[in-house]
């Protein structure tokens, strides 16, 4: 596309209502914020345990800066490879019970760094349709067709297996929907990756922190036993762990491989050692301050009771991810702008990002809000509804 039809193009993604444009942050994440030069009171993040601000993990990570600087400087084959980054990986797989685990810089690069790496054009990926865009896009790069299913159907998933004659096959799915906030089937996938004997790829990107007991994800509820080689896990830390990053875990095995052949692992520099600091800081306070989940559970329920006699409602989840479906992108518009300029920050989640006619506002809950910040967005949402024909 040349300079011109660019132009052309960006104006008619605004006349659709699709133009996304970036907001400006100044200061720490939380649940009130500095953005674009005035204060909101913000639903608008994946800090779900209100971590990303909290300064026993900012000291972790300014105490490591003083001792091993602030760039890995390396590759993790080189020299990048630090001490800090080989613990944090055993503390991890020893979390959600697994045997090994392996950092990456990203969600996104994990993701495409572990299908490519298992997985070519012989193989086949089943992916749940409404798997977030590094899955399918990693399906893509591997070169292996990619099989999609009804969002949560194990029968056509089970189907489509039995009908497959590839030597390699890989189930992906996420476990929190990121736009939906409701959950994967795990125990059912994995009873099917067993029967047909194929992979099974759980991205935990919003479970992780928030699912299971002690926050340790879609695993918690899983017994050890059925933790066998062809479960893959992934989890990223930029979300309730409130620091950067992702990582996998699986078997010995499957860590080695990675190591070896997955390339967005190989050929990039290893993150800040710093960073691996502060998500074992993290870790501690994700294990031990249990209030945290609690509250959520609390918010969760405060904002479903308040939106009765809403003209919108909220999607079925019991996550913090709580989207309120709108319908048309332009009245989802219309009503984010409604609330900011009440001082109340929310993204407006539209096409491609969710199907045409179900554009929503996705409010993400945290420990860090209070029950009366719940209050405030629903006084706004009545108050909004008001003056909705």
């Amino acid at each position: 596309m040349l300079p011109h039809q660019l132009q052309s193009a960006l104006a008619d993604l605004d006349a659709l209502g699709l133009r996304r444009r970036r907001r400006l942050l100044d200061g720490a994440q939380g649940a009130r914020v500095w953005v674009d030069g005035r204060a909101f009171l913000s639903f608008s993040s994946n800090d779900y345990l209100g971590l990303a601000g909290h300064p026993a993990i900012a000291e972790a990570a300014s105490r490591a800066a003083g001792e091993v600087g602030v760039g890995a400087g390396a590759a993790h084959l080189l020299t990048g490879h630090h001490r800090l980054h080989h613990e944090l990986e055993q503390a991890l797989a020893a979390f959600v019970g697994m045997p090994a685990a392996l950092l990456f810089s990203t969600g996104y690069m994990a993701n495409l760094g572990v299908i490519q790496s298992l997985i070519d054009r012989h193989g086949e990926v089943f992916e749940d349709r409404l798997n977030h865009a590094s899955l399918v896009d990693a399906a893509l790069l591997s070169r292996a067709k990619l099989i999609r299913f009804p969002h949560l159907d194990l029968a056509t998933l089970e189907r489509q297996l039995a009908a497959s004659t590839a030597k390699v096959k890989l189930i992906a799915t996420d476990t929190v929907f990121s736009m939906d906030g409701d959950l994967a089937p795990v125990a059912g996938l994995l009873a099917l990756a067993d029967k047909y004997d194929a992979w099974l790829y759980l991205d935990d990107a919003h479970g992780f922190g928030v699912l299971g007991k002690e926050g340790r994800g879609a695993l918690g509820n899983l017994p050890l036993a059925t933790r066998h080689p062809r479960l893959i896990y992934l989890a990223t830390l930029g979300k309730a762990a409130g620091v950067s990053g992702a990582f996998v875990a699986g078997s010995a095995e499957l860590i080695e491989w990675l190591v070896n052949k997955a390339r967005a692992y190989i050929y990039t520099t290893a993150q800040p050692p710093l960073l691996a600091a502060a998500v074992s800081a993290s870790l501690e306070l994700i294990a031990h301050e249990t209030w945290r989940r609690e509250r959520l559970g609390e918010l969760i329920t405060r904002l479903k009771a308040g939106v009765a006699g809403l003209p919108w409602g909220l999607m079925a989840s019991d996550t913090p991810i709580q989207p309120l479906l709108v319908g048309d992108q332009h009245a989802a518009l219309a009503l984010a702008e409604g609330l900011r300029q009440r001082g109340i920050l929310i993204p407006a989640i539209r096409p491609p990002t969710v199907p045409q006619g179900a554009a929503r506002l996705r409010i993400s809950l945290s420990a860090a809000h209070a029950p009366d910040d719940v209050d405030a967005l629903l006084s706004a949402l009545h108050a909004l509804a008001d003056t909705h024909d």
